[in-house]
């Protein structure tokens, strides 16, 4: 069994966060990043900076704790740890559970999510493990990932039939892409954009605030930038997207129905996808999101549309292994998972209007 053992992060190395986490084994992810870590900082979350030394590496990821009254704290290494194998996880998040009880954190449970690819064998690993299967937290834990090492000719050849027409076309017929300034006319217009996503009825919109300090924190950051196509004078596809390490992300996207212009969101992605891949050299793009790759034909899923948007760049999409419990007080996650959980989300929704996690 691998040994491991955590601690919590040095002012240096907190210092040196982002340089730290992309040198990860799987090249980090851009939720472990410090940009994220402040913004949750606001919203209900502490973050804490966890070292976590293995057998064969070792590896920075990012707690966010919250506090519950009367249970103590809860503890969400968000897509971590940051392991190459499955069998790992529990020996990682056993150190983690470790350092939680030495430093004196009333820590009940521990949710992890590692960047690992799910199947039965995961699955029967962790059951036996003692983690506890619980809902996914984020929308990338079914996504799809695109190969960004070709040369860009042939990129556009690898694209998927139907994306590659789009691209074409909406380039013959001169549709333009602006990388904009970040200024807060910028955020507001993209923020109106998101707003007709299809499937947003199926989740709850965060805060305008909370995607404006997002948007400025990693712009500041030198990892986020907007790209806009306009049609009669007003932007009617924004999408933002995110440089981390080796690796590119569409985080935010948005488009104004009833639009004329053919294949202007497909263009955005390629003209995103293209100055990372030379600005920066990434390897691989995240769309951020799809319906796992079982239900992707599936025409009741709230993601269907959007499926079909992002899997017509790629047609492999990713499923994570997603999120887990680790029980480090059985009777007090009991109490959370029976009742305090379901309590605790709908208050602060009644005070914040924001979601929970």
């Amino acid at each position: 069994m691998a040994d491991f053992s955590a601690r919590f992060a040095t002012t240096t190395e907190q210092q040196d966060w982002d340089a730290l986490v992309t040198s990860n084994p799987g090249g980090g992810n851009v939720l472990q990043s410090a940009a994220f870590a402040e913004v949750k900082s606001h919203h209900g979350w502490r973050p804490r900076f966890l070292v976590l030394e293995g057998p064969d590496s070792t590896s920075y990821n990012l707690i966010l704790e919250k506090r519950v009254p009367l249970l103590g704290s809860l503890w969400y290494l968000i897509k971590g740890p940051a392991v190459t194998e499955a069998g790992h996880v529990p020996a990682a998040v056993r150190a983690v559970a470790d350092l939680a009880r030495r430093e004196g954190h009333r820590v009940f449970a521990i949710k992890v999510e590692p960047d690992l690819v799910d199947g039965p064998e995961v699955r029967e690993l962790f059951r036996a493990a003692g983690l506890v299967k619980t809902f996914n937290l984020q929308p990338n834990d079914s996504t799809a990932i695109l190969d960004t090492t070709p040369d860009s000719n042939q990129l556009l050849r690898n694209l998927h039939s139907r994306g590659r027409n789009a691209v074409r076309r909406a380039m013959r017929e001169g549709v333009e892409v602006r990388r904009m300034e970040p200024t807060q006319e910028t955020f507001r217009a993209m923020y109106s954009l998101m707003s007709h996503i299809e499937d947003r009825s199926a989740a709850r919109m965060r805060s305008f605030e909370y995607y404006s300090r997002f948007w400025q924190n990693f712009v500041d950051a030198g990892q986020g930038r907007f790209y806009f196509v306009h049609e009669d004078g007003e932007p009617s596809v924004g999408a933002f997207v995110i440089n981390y390490g080796s690796k590119g992300t569409y985080k935010d996207g948005g488009s104004r129905p009833g639009r004329t212009q053919y294949g202007d969101s497909h263009l955005v992605q390629w003209r995103a996808i293209n100055d990372l891949k030379d600005e920066f050299g990434i390897v691989e793009y995240d769309f951020c999101g799809t319906p796992p790759s079982d239900r992707l034909k599936d025409t009741d899923h709230p993601h269907h549309g959007l499926g079909l948007f992002k899997t017509s760049f790629t047609k492999t999409v990713t499923d994570f292994v997603g999120c887990y419990d680790f029980v480090v007080s059985g009777w007090k996650y009991r109490v959370w998972n029976t009742i305090a959980e379901r309590v605790a989300r709908q208050v602060y929704w009644r005070r914040t209007h924001q979601p929970f996690y």
